[in-house]
This record gives structure tokens, C-alpha cells and sequence, in this order.
């Protein structure tokens, strides 16, 4: 069994100084260090995001999101700041106003300027 204090997600990035400005200035993530290579924030209280350098990827999957009390809030704040939200016609994730009912749940998603995508989740 691992015995862990937290979890981190780890989020790939070509360009360190643009994640920086989207990852600290957009989405307001507190900067905790930097590298040659990597940036971390925290997330809240408990939650740590690293954004690391590597050649471009693709991925189809939410890498992580982002826990919030008041989903409209956050994604009219995210988008007053330029963010684009993803929004699905039809399925189980269909969207209205950029959120999808899950269950009790809702989301949203939204991708990084590196194509990642990232959600935002109110339980």
C-alpha cells in the first residue's frame, strides 16, 4: 500500500513562461517553486499541480481538475480572462452554459494554451 501526503498531477507544458502566466495569472494557482524544468502551484489546501517542459504531446483525457464551491462563478471569472470553455452536444456530457450534469455532480473543461485539458468539478 503507498502511504502518500497528497497527490500531485503533473501537467505537460512546451513553454514554462507561458504556463507560468496561464497557471499563475489566469487560473490564480499560488506559485510554490520553480526549476529549469518545472513549476509548482498549490491547489487549495492539500493539492499541488507541477507543470513540467517536455516536447508536445497529445492527450484526449482530463489530466486534473479543479474542485470548486460555485461552478458558475469560476467559469465566468476564467472566461471574463479569455478562457475557452469545451462544450458537448450530446452524450453523457452534454453541456449547458458549459457544464455537464454528473450525477450529483457538475463539470466543466476547459484546455490549457498547450491543448491539455482541465476541468473544473462541483460536487
Amino acid at each position: 500500500m503507498i502511504t502518500a501526503t497528497m497527490v500531485v498531477a503533473t501537467v505537460p507544458v512546451t513553454d514554462l513562461e507561458r504556463a507560468k502566466k496561464f497557471y499563475g495569472d489566469t487560473l490564480g494557482l499560488t506559485f510554490l517553486w520553480e526549476t529549469a524544468v518545472a513549476v509548482r502551484y498549490r491547489c487549495g489546501t492539500a493539492s499541488e499541480i507541477s507543470v513540467f517542459r517536455r516536447p508536445p504531446v497529445t492527450t484526449e483525457h482530463t489530466l486534473a481538475h479543479f474542485e470548486v464551491d460555485d461552478i458558475e462563478a469560476v467559469i465566468q471569472d476564467l472566461v471574463a480572462k479569455g478562457v475557452e470553455f469545451l462544450d458537448y452536444a450530446e452524450g453523457p456530457l452534454a453541456t449547458t452554459g458549459h457544464i455537464a450534469q454528473l450525477g450529483p455532480a457538475r463539470g466543466a473543461w476547459f484546455r490549457d494554451p498547450d491543448g491539455n485539458t482541465l476541468g473544473l468539478r462541483q460536487a
